[in-house]
């Protein structure tokens, strides 16, 4: 699913529809594409305690769709951080993140 919707990201920047919220928020650039991304994980970060799990299932999904707007914009491929992740599997989060150049 995150593939499919990075490949219709992908196809809106190129494309550019008129009536395209995701080509509004590549227009805008960084600026509101970073502050759709602080709104949102405020948002899930509100519904996480709250226990309502579709509330908060909707939350993560805006989350992650404005993460891959984001992503798109920066030239960084959903793959890249896939192979990011799966180079950390197996690997303690302590010790990897003492192993992180400063």
């Amino acid at each position: 699913m995150i593939a499919r919707v990075a490949e219709v990201i992908a196809k809106r920047r190129r494309e550019r529809p008129e009536k395209s919220y995701v080509v509004s928020l590549l227009a805008a650039g960084f600026p509101k594409i970073n502050a759709k991304l602080t709104e949102e994980a405020g948002e899930l970060a509100e519904a996480l305690p709250a226990g309502d799990k579709a509330h908060t299932a909707h939350e993560a999904a805006d989350l992650l769709f404005h993460m891959l707007v984001g992503l798109e914009a920066a030239g960084v491929a959903p793959e890249a951080v896939f192979a990011e992740l799966a180079r950390r599997f197996g690997v303690s989060g302590i010790d990897e993140k003492a192993s992180r150049k400063k």
